[in-house]
């Protein structure tokens, strides 16, 4: 019960304190002073005095004198005048930054489609796959592993240039210049590779007949004995001849 009542009377109190608080309100808000007025006004556009007289004439004199001339009125008015003649140079900043914001965009269109690609591509791919065709050549035709490899990273190179070319931001025109160079890169090297092919043939070709060609045996001794072994039996014959002809011519008389 003694609860209750202390509840009541805070009620109460608080109830009587609402209209004090809103009038308190009221006052501050709607009250204002009449000094600090005027010396708000004088600042801002120069208009009325400085109250009261008797205090700004014996401690700011100087003040009081300027404070209606330097009013801040005149200085925004100074200051949007000097910035008048600036709005022409802003229109000509703001149409220069439009047409060049129209000249990227056209930059940005013209980049992100690579057309170049769309035109030279087949031929660079052509030529690549011979170049690696060759290169796959190299080993079949007499030459190298380390043969195989320098000229395979010749191939890796043309191939991060392409790479690196599609991926680039440039207008089509100079991409197209890109990939014709490198399009002569790759005929200038598969050319250097092809003649380097034709010598490990030639190389290859050349060994295989020197390894097919004829030894001839020598038979010199062979000769030599069958012509001393001719000259014995020739030297046999004819010393066999003369000793019957001395016989005959001893015991037989020839006539005609």
């Amino acid at each position: 019960m003694i609860r209750i009542t202390s509840l009541i009377s805070v009620l109460l109190v608080t109830a009587a304190l609402l209209p004090v608080q809103a009038k308190a309100q009221s006052y501050v808000t709607y009250n204002h002073d009449a000094t600090k007025q005027n010396q708000i006004t004088v600042q801002e556009i120069g208009a009325g005095s400085l109250t009261p007289e008797f205090y700004y004439w014996m401690f700011h004199n100087n003040y009081r004198k300027s404070a209606a001339s330097k009013n801040k009125l005149t200085y925004r008015s100074l200051a949007g005048i000097s910035a008048y003649p600036q709005v022409e140079d802003a229109d000509s900043v703001e149409t220069s930054l439009k047409k060049r914001a129209e000249i990227e965009a056209l930059n940005i269109a013209d980049r992100q489609i690579d057309l170049a690609w769309l035109a030279e591509g087949t031929k660079l791919t052509n030529k690549l796959s011979n170049f690696q065709t060759n290169i796959n050549r190299i080993v079949g035709a007499g030459g190298t592993m380390q043969d195989k490899e320098r000229w395979t990273d010749y191939y890796h190179i043309f191939e991060c240039a392409i790479k690196a070319t599609q991926d680039a931001y440039m207008p089509n025109a100079q991409r197209k210049k890109e990939y014709l160079a490198i399009y002569a890169d790759i005929t200038k090297q598969n050319e250097t590779l092809i003649a380097y092919l034709v010598q490990l043939s030639k190389q290859s070709k050349t060994a295989e007949l020197l390894s097919a060609t004829y030894t001839k045996p020598d038979r010199r001794a062979a000769i030599a004995t069958a012509a001393q072994n001719r000259w014995r039996n020739a030297g046999w014959n004819g010393k066999n001849g003369d000793s019957g002809n001395g016989s005959s011519d001893n015991g037989t008389i020839v006539t005609d």
